[in-house]
């Protein structure tokens, strides 16, 4: 008899993962699972099946917070229902902003997790089924659900009570000593996993395995983590941490090998990619935030300095025909260098995103936003002047605390008189431990919707011109797939990131027959407006079309 064949196989253990937010939290979501897999975990789809089920979240504002407050309680309820023993863990940036409260106001999670811990994934899974074995065994009967109504409730209570802490104030780069230590806590089995950094210090390195969840022709790069920007709206530095940049040799590894396994775009994403290789200067305790401080130190620099221009230009001379889209910049720390290097760089797509939030100065004033009205102004015109064919992208920010009808009329006008070929709408989110959060004369809800429908149809007339101006030409696209009816019945598109970027698209409803759903240079994965192009091409290439007509905010092609 051959005993080895009695000897029952080791099941691998299987985990599911839901990843909310933005593109940056992807790239985490795909280094716990490249992290997962390297310890022979096996990844499913199958939520009720899996041994632990992954809630990587977001707390960008209030209706992502609820998202994945949604999330939480919809996993615990369905391991409840079907899958007793099932391990739920909480990741992400609700983890971060709530780091102390969260395992109160969720006793049915078994393991938190913080951005720093997204490597070690595989310790904290394994933890976290181990206690849940123990704590089914102990009370087999599942024991009362936590109330969405009762932890968002909490969760704003919370957040009114925390003071701004004085880090908030400083400008060292890498954060007070306070924020540098790592709060773990391995509790007694009636409690949670608890493993969450209060200021973050983690960054990927091209060795961190990674599993990709975008299409093979795509991938997003992170070059850098954390934001030192004082935004007053803003919660991110506090749950991301300060701004750290990858080192350049590192992403460049990492570009060769997407490309070497088919990546056609590669988008570069940070929280400010145009501060990237700053913080790797030497005497670099001190934070740069306006223009004029970020340009002088930027010209100080020796020729051999780590910058956002020698990224590019190093990218640029990789082999392979390829894009390389810039996205999540800051106008503050724009140099006439960097106008240059793309200018001359073919393989930097003729495309830049650039949140402005506002136009007035007093408006910018109160956001904490660095520039003025006139700075703005000036920079759009040198990167129009210097970067022919450029779409730039950006995003407002309206009703916030204190804007006056004559604030709002100063930004519409400004959206008439710039006709960004991109732009997305935020209508004000009070954030609950942010220094706007705390400011008089907010605005209500009824008063920020309607601002951001009179914004978004100001921008209507804008994209529906621009789209017209397209028919007849010639366009280099990245062809993503075959367009199902869903997606010609509806042309919804958001980003909690972005603001709503547009209203359903009724012209895409009209149409009938087979399309492929491809991309131009000014579109950006998720965000931004699409090509139909009618006919067959291969998907995951590029491909030269001629537009024939358009929607709203999309265009109409054929293959040339």
């Amino acid at each position: 008899m051959n005993r080895k064949s009695d000897t029952p196989a080791v099941r691998p253990v299987k985990v599911g993962m839901i990843s909310l937010g933005c593109a940056k939290n992807l790239v985490d979501a795909e280094i716990m699972l490249g992290s997962l897999m390297k310890a022979g975990v096996e990844i499913t789809s199958d939520a009720a099946g899996a041994d632990a089920v992954i809630v990587n979240t977001c707390s960008f504002i209030d209706a992502a917070q609820e998202e994945s407050v949604d999330s939480i309680l919809e996993s615990t309820e369905l391991r409840d229902a079907h899958n007793r023993g099932q391990a739920v863990i909480v990741s992400g940036c609700l983890s971060q902003r709530f780091r102390d409260e969260l395992p109160k106001l969720f006793p049915e999670v078994d393991a938190f997790m913080g951005i720093d811990q997204v490597a070690k994934v595989g310790d904290i899974v394994q933890q976290a089924i181990a206690q849940r074995a123990a704590k089914v065994a102990r009370s087999p009967k599942a024991k009362g659900k936590s109330s969405k109504a009762k932890v968002a409730s909490k969760l704003a209570a919370l957040g009114k009570g925390k003071a701004t802490h004085a880090h908030d104030h400083e400008e060292s780069l890498r954060g007070t000593d306070k924020f540098g230590k790592t709060k773990t806590v391995i509790a007694p089995l009636t409690q949670p996993i608890f493993d969450v950094t209060a200021r973050p210090i983690y960054i990927p390195d091209y060795e961190t395995p990674r599993f990709r969840l975008t299409p093979r022709h795509f991938a997003y790069l992170k070059i850098a983590e954390g934001c030192n920007h004082p935004c007053s709206f803003c919660i991110i530095p506090r749950m991301r941490g300060s701004h750290r940049s990858r080192t350049q040799a590192d992403i460049v590894a990492e570009a060769k090998a997407l490309i070497k396994d088919g990546v056609q775009e590669l988008n570069l994403i940070s929280q400010d990619s145009t501060y990237y290789g700053l913080d790797l200067r030497a005497n670099h305790s001190r934070n740069i935030a306006s223009p004029e401080k970020f340009n002088a130190a930027a010209k100080a620099l020796p020729v051999d300095a780590t910058t956002l221009c020698t990224l590019l230009r190093e990218l640029n001379a990789l082999k392979g025909d390829f894009w390389i889209r810039l996205l999540y910049t800051h106008p503050a720390h724009w140099t006439d260098e960097l106008i240059r290097t793309i200018a001359e760089c073919p393989k930097v797509a003729r495309y830049v995103d650039m949140p402005l939030q506002h136009i007035d100065d007093a408006m910018l004033q109160k956001m904490r936003r660095e520039t003025s009205g006139q700075y703005i102004r000036d920079l759009i015109a040198r990167i129009r002047a210097g970067i022919p064919g450029i779409a730039l992208r950006t995003t407002f920010i309206v009703g916030f605390p204190g804007e006056s009808l004559a604030h709002f009329e100063t930004l519409l006008g400004f959206i008439r008189e710039t006709r960004f070929e991109r732009l997305g709408v935020f209508s004000y989110s009070q954030e609950e431990g942010t220094i706007a959060g705390k400011m008089a004369s907010q605005l209500s809800e009824k008063e920020r919707q309607k601002r951001r429908e009179r914004a978004m149809a100001e921008q209507h007339k804008v994209a529906r011109g621009i789209s017209e101006s397209f028919v007849g030409r010639t366009l280099k696209v990245l062809i993503e797939k075959e367009a199902n009816a869903k997606e010609l019945a509806s042309a919804n598109v958001s980003s909690w990131e972005h603001g709503l970027i547009r209203e359903t698209d009724k012209g895409v409803a009209a149409l009938k027959g087979r399309f492929l759903v491809a991309r131009g240079e000014a579109d950006a994965p998720d965000i931004d407006g699409r090509v139909y192009v009618r006919g067959k091409l291969p998907a995951g290439r590029f491909a030269k079309v001629k537009v024939i007509g358009h929607t709203d905010y999309d265009l109409i092609a054929e293959p040339v």
